[in-house]
């Protein structure tokens, strides 16, 4: 176990009070009767934003089943949302969200039935520190890994994407800028987890969000580097998605991205020259390959067909990212 995931898990005990009641929401549309279907799986990895095509592939992977929203610390329900644009094209039997409040609600067998009873489960954004503190080492998170086990399908977006690789920027403290991560790779903020979900082919793999829009680049970069640079893998790559973007990913590790941004797939096997507290990160030789909308990649085999993308190599020196044709995001 990592210091930041035993670090957040005392400290959440220590504030939480003794035998406090679970305080979680219940939203459901659609038949009051769980379904019989039988899903296949599948994984949508969405960037944020609009994601009408990641919430029909999940719908058909769920078999018109039941599609659970799993959410925290707000008052908007997702399942409304869900149900109204799958309606017309791919009827659920229901759909349903679940707002997690603190981390006692992830021990109530009655929310963990909910759960085990989903065809499809899509984890909504927000703020993923919650996820981190409310699930992790809980029955939630061992629920989770059995969904993803029997071969039923998984999404997340935004917030939900970055808990889905096995490396997580947690934003435990607060999220980071690129800048700010490049400029001190040993900062506060550069919180991360690892070993939450078990999803086949994104193993050694961090994910991230908004990635063009808020440009994101760097701190994923730096993501990257601590991983190598604290002992975690030999290798790492990671997967980042625009908003309005997702990756679908087979079982088989095809992948396609639909929506209207880019997705990028990056792979680092080399150790940083220099990632130190205080000290500008410098890392060479990350291989990019930037897949537009309606492109493949294979996460398996990482690689593509040709002329399906676009291959370059990027490098930061003192702190600042270079590389790319035309710009680093191309």
């Amino acid at each position: 176990m990592s210091l930041i995931r035993l670090a957040t898990i005392l400290l959440t005990c220590l504030l939480a009070p003794a035998h406090t009641p679970a305080k979680w929401k219940y939203f459901r549309f659609g038949n009051t009767a769980d379904s019989s279907a039988i899903p296949r799986s599948g994984f949508a990895l969405m960037g944020g934003g609009d994601q009408p095509a990641a919430f029909l592939y999940l719908c058909e992977h769920a078999n018109h089943g039941d599609f659970l929203i799993l959410r925290a610390n707000t008052e908007d329900d997702y399942a409304q949302k869900v149900n109204k644009e799958t309606s017309a094209i791919c009827p659920l039997n229901s759909a349903s969200t679940i707002v997690f409040s603190e981390r006692e609600d992830s021990d109530d067998p009655k929310l963990l039935q909910i759960i085990e009873r989903a065809e499809a489960i899509f984890i909504a954004g927000g703020d993923q520190s919650n996820y981190v503190r409310f699930w992790q080492d809980t029955p939630v998170q061992e629920a989770l890994n059995r969904h993803i086990a029997a071969g039923k399908p998984i999404g997340g977006s935004s917030a939900g994407l970055a808990i889905l690789g096995e490396f997580s920027f947690a934003s435990i403290i607060d999220t980071i800028h690129s800048p700010e991560a490049l400029a001190d790779p040993y900062g506060n903020k550069v919180t991360i987890s690892r070993d939450f979900l078990k999803i086949p082919f994104l193993a050694n793999t961090i994910t991230d969000t908004h990635f063009v829009k808020r440009d994101r680049l760097g701190r994923l970069l730096v993501f990257m580097a601590r991983i190598l640079q604290d002992g975690w893998a030999n290798s790492v790559r990671g997967i980042a998605v625009e908003e309005n973007a997702a990756v679908l990913l087979e079982p088989d590790g095809a992948a396609t991205v639909v929506g209207s941004g880019p997705a990028y797939f990056l792979e680092a096997k080399t150790p940083p020259e220099s990632c130190r507290r205080k000290t500008p990160l410098q890392f060479s030789n990350i291989a990019v390959h930037r897949a537009p909308t309606g492109s493949s990649f294979n996460i398996k085999s990482w690689s593509s067909p040709p002329h399906s993308g676009d291959d370059y190599v990027l490098s930061v020196k003192n702190g600042q990212v270079t590389g790319g044709t035309r710009s680093i995001y191309e």
